[in-house]
């Protein structure tokens, strides 16, 4: 069964509800890249009128992880994930519909056949830009996934 945008929202509704009822949503997926959207409104706002960063932190979270979770499933075997650390640089007020977007599927596949080769951890680092309707990026996240075949 193939990952879909509908099926990781529907996923968000039950398992990430913080994030389905703030708006977050997938809007594409494939084998290298995931896409999220995110629309500033009053239940995601802060105090200085620009969406949480908590609310970006998911959406660019969900890029990574989607990723992740895609490429172990393709791999048919058992193995753990888990953000071991993360940072965010924000560039600009995020007003308006905040697309994230993670474009390396190809790291998580070496991070994986790395680990089922060594049967030992693995870390990955992946990123996700946060980039408003005009182009513009409003904010910068990395994420370092670890990654180990359960035995």
């Amino acid at each position: 069964m193939k990952l879909t945008p509908s099926k990781l929202n529907t996923f968000l509704l039950f398992k990430l509800p913080a994030a389905y009822f703030t708006g977050v949503r997938a809007t594409f997926i494939d084998d290298e890249q995931c896409s999220v959207s995110v629309r500033y409104k009053w239940i995601n706002q802060n105090p200085f009128k620009s969406m949480f960063w908590a609310v970006q932190g998911m959406a660019a979270e969900l890029t990574t992880g989607a990723l992740v979770m895609t490429k172990i499933k393709e791999s048919g075997l058992k193995i753990s994930m888990l953000v071991a650390n993360n940072n965010a640089t924000f560039v600009k007020k995020a007003t308006g519909r905040i697309t994230f977007s993670c474009t390396e599927g190809s790291k998580i596949d070496e991070a994986i056949k790395k680990a089922i080769a060594t049967k030992e951890g693995q870390t990955v680092w992946l990123n996700s830009k946060g980039i408003n309707k005009d182009g513009v990026e409003v904010s910068d996240f990395n994420f370092e996934w670890t990654l180990k075949v359960k035995t």
